[in-house]
């Protein structure tokens, strides 16, 4: 019995009972047919990929190629032949720190440096004072290297025993009230102070041109002593009526107070313009 092409077969004789053995090397060959054709396909399609890939590189590098001028990699400039300067000089810092700017008051605390004129004209300028809105007439100005001749008291001998080398005085007026500033200069700072500490007695007031004789003849009158460098400072004010000041005169100790701060703030202004032109003086080598 056949069943065509391609089917089981059994000749005349067999017992009907299909060639399992054959029907299983069959099946085997085409299974070995069928995976050999799995790996042919794959690897046509691994093949493929590369050679897209390839292609794309080589199109990228042209492209590299064209937007480098037609140069490659080697044709670049290497690190050495880049410059290595530039047109400009490079800054450069001085190793030495400058010089401090003077100090002012070196220049009014010894008579070495304080080389300034004294007279009553630098320390007492003008006509008449302002301090603030309030203006005070400028009266009898005198200047003497006869220290203990400007003084009252005790204070003549105070001086002379420090050293002092002049005072200046100078005589202002407001309001029925007068003060007398007296400047006394000495050779260094040390004994400016020390005067000034020692203070006892006061300077004598200074009459004249308009101003009359006042805190004389036992009138209670203010006193102060104050000193700034090489120079000690002191003030006598009262009335000029001659009747006695007590503390609740506060007029009297305003005019006193304007002029002992004008005062303080002469020497300090003489030390500051020292200071500043030696520091603009020119340096010889």
């Amino acid at each position: 019995m056949s069943f065509g092409q391609g089917g089981p077969s059994w000749g005349p004789g067999e017992s009907g009972t299909p060639d399992w053995a054959a029907m299983a090397e069959q099946s085997a060959a085409r299974a070995r047919r069928k995976k050999w054709l799995m790996i042919g396909g794959g690897a046509l399609a691994t093949a493929a990929v590369g050679a897209i890939v390839a292609t794309a590189v080589i199109s990228t590098n042209k492209n590299d190629s064209a937007a480098s001028g037609g140069k490659d990699a080697s044709q670049l400039p290497s690190v050495t032949d880049l410059p290595s300067e530039t047109a400009q000089p490079e800054p450069s810092f001085s190793s030495v720190a400058p010089a401090p700017p003077p100090d002012p008051k070196d220049y009014i605390s010894d008579g070495k440096k304080d080389r300034a004129p004294i007279n009553a004209d630098a320390f007492f300028p003008g006509k008449q004072l302002k301090m603030g809105d309030r203006v005070y007439a400028k009266g009898p100005t005198d200047r003497t290297t006869k220290c203990a001749a400007t003084t009252q008291g005790a204070l003549g001998s105070i001086l002379a025993n420090n050293g002092c080398d002049q005072v200046i005085r100078a005589t202002y007026s407001r309001d029925g009230v007068a003060v007398t500033v007296g400047l006394a200069v000495f050779g260094t700072e040390a004994q400016a102070k020390k005067a000034a500490q020692q203070a006892d007695g006061g300077i004598a007031s200074l009459s004249g041109s308009g101003v009359p004789t006042f805190c004389r003849a036992g009138a209670v009158c203010r006193r102060t002593a104050n000193s700034y460098g090489r120079y000690a400072y002191f003030t006598v004010g009262g009335f000029i009526s001659g009747r006695n000041v007590t503390k609740a005169d506060k007029n009297v100790f305003a005019v006193g107070d304007d002029l002992t701060n004008f005062t303080f703030r002469q020497i300090r202004h003489r030390g500051e313009v020292q200071a500043s032109a030696a520091a603009t003086a020119p340096t010889t080598a």
